[in-house]
Order: C-alpha cells, then structure tokens, then sequence
C-alpha cells in the first residue's frame, strides 16, 4: 500500500535526492533510444534529466503517489509523448510493457516487500536490461530514528533500509546478475529553521503524520527537531547495479 505525499513541496526540498540522482543516472549506459522505466520518479527532476538522455527513446515515468505524478507530467510536458505516466505500487506486478532499462533513485526503501519489488522489475526489464539503483540502505537515518524511538509511541516508520548481501541474494533470485551493491555515506547537512522543519515534514516524517490528528503534527516535528542533536542527516545510500539474466 502506497502513500500520496505533498508533491509540491517535496520538489522544493528535494536537492540531495537530485543531486545523488545524478550521480546514479550517470552509472546507466544509454545509446539515446531507449525505453527505460524510472521506477518512483518523485516530482520528475532525475526523470528530466534522464529524457535529455533518451533523444530518440522513451520514459515511464511511475510512482505511487498520484500528486508526484501530476508534478511530473507538469516539469516533463515538454517531451511530450516520449514519457508515460503510470500511478503504480512497485510492490505489485507492474501493468506497463517491457523496458530496456530500469532507474531508481531515493525510492526502494518505502517498498515493504523488496523479494517483490525483483521479482515485478525483473518482470518488464527484457532480457540483459541494466537496472541502476539507490536507496536508503541499512544504518540510514540512524539518529532520526533513535529520536523517533523517544517520540510518542516509539515507532521509527515503514522504511526498509537493506544490507548490500541480502539486497544481492533478492537479485538474483529475481534473476539479475553481474550484481554490484554497496553502501556509503552522505551526511547532509540541512538549513536550519523553517526549512528543516519543512524537508523533516515531507520526506521524512510525512507516514508519522499521517498517523496524527492535524492539530498534533507541528508540536511532533518540533519535539523530533528539538531532540535531535544537529542539523545534519546520516543519510547512507545504497547502490545497485544488475543485469536481468537473458534466458
């Protein structure tokens, strides 16, 4: 089950996720024609940098969050019909045709269940297809959620931060190969005052509040902020990349 999100403001907030999305994109070979799937394209700003890449090919832009989407086909409307809109659970079988590559930045660690998340992009990547990846991996976020533990009720969120060796065994179980995962190390360090509050609020807390009535969550994000010892996140990445086996 997905989650909308505050699409407008998460384009706003959203300048480490474009600029390790780039970095990401960089790591996927492209001849320009392709059809390739970015698999939780946010607000569309690593999707348009991908479609300059794709002159001649083509984007599916998916995301769970129907707002994300509607922000996306905003930025990307100057590519017309070489991007395709899809509101979709990665965490299902996923109703587009097949691609000749899969991108996806920021976006597999809100996925519960990652042995499906293989199995349903192994599913439209063809045959020797790339698929180029990053998430949050394990130890992401670590002080945030320490807080969390202290706040309210203790629970840390619906996040799945993985470890590169079980994220490999899932891969090739799904039928990738000449796999490569990894982690390291971004910490961020972030605007204080408003702004801080703002990005917590979107890309980090947003399930948390969900839970709350609306007149609780300024006074929950305040209580995360005012316990958390700075204004730096210990983002940890993880990297992917594979090759769907050709059968």
């Amino acid at each position: 089950m997905t989650r909308d999100w505050d699409a407008r403001t998460y384009d706003r907030v959203a300048v480490p996720m474009t600029r390790w999305g780039s970095i990401v994109l960089d790591r996927l070979p492209l001849a320009g024609d392709e059809r390739v799937l970015d698999a939780g394209c946010g607000s569309g700003r690593v999707t348009e940098m991908l479609a300059e890449r794709l002159p001649h090919g083509s984007v599916v832009a998916l995301d769970g969050s129907a707002s994300m989407v509607e922000a996306a086909r905003d930025r990307l409307e100057r590519f017309g019909d070489r991007v395709e809109y899809v509101v979709a659970d990665l965490g299902q079988p996923l109703p587009i045709a097949p691609v000749d590559a899969v991108l996806s930045t920021a976006t597999f660690h809100w996925v519960p269940d990652h042995d499906a998340l293989f199995r349903n992009l192994a599913g439209v990547l063809r045959p020797g297809g790339r698929l180029v990846a990053q998430c949050g991996g394990a130890g992401n976020i670590a002080t945030i959620e320490a807080v969390l533990r202290t706040v309210g009720d203790g629970w840390v969120g619906v996040h799945h931060f993985e470890t590169p060796e079980a994220t490999n065994r899932r891969l090739e179980a799904a039928g990738f190969v000449d796999i490569d995962c990894w982690l390291n190390d971004e910490p961020t360090a972030m605007e204080p005052g408003d702004p801080f509050r703002s990005y917590l609020r979107t890309v980090v807390l947003g399930a948390h509040l969900e839970r709350l009535p609306p007149e609780d969550r300024d006074a929950f994000v305040d209580e995360v902020v005012a316990r958390l010892p700075g204004m730096t996140i210990d983002y940890v990445r993880l990297n992917i990349l594979a090759t769907r086996r050709r059968d």
